[in-house]
């Protein structure tokens, strides 16, 4: 069965949310509520695919303390501009 578009992004919402750490569930969830909906399906793709990266990896990607992966460094660096306050001081 194929996952509707509605489906995916509402997945994705509740996956940003439920992090294994606390820092990734607010940065992460206000970033879904704010950006999904207006992502093209390979963004949704490759957003979901990001969400299966460990949380402490993201947290350091998104806090400019390690290297991006090339495949996500557009959406990270996005996401980390959104982020401000949350994972800096």
């Amino acid at each position: 069965m194929t996952e509707t578009r509605d489906t995916k992004i509402k997945r994705l919402r509740m996956r940003s949310m439920r992090r294994g750490i606390k820092e990734m569930d607010l940065i992460l969830s206000a970033y879904a509520d704010a950006h999904l909906a207006g992502f093209s399906d390979d963004a949704l793709v490759l957003y979901d695919r990001l969400l299966s990266e460990n949380d402490h990896d993201l947290y350091a990607w998104v806090g400019g303390q390690c290297a991006v992966p090339g495949d996500y460094l557009d959406l990270v660096t996005h996401i980390a501009s959104t982020a401000e306050g949350v994972v800096k001081p």
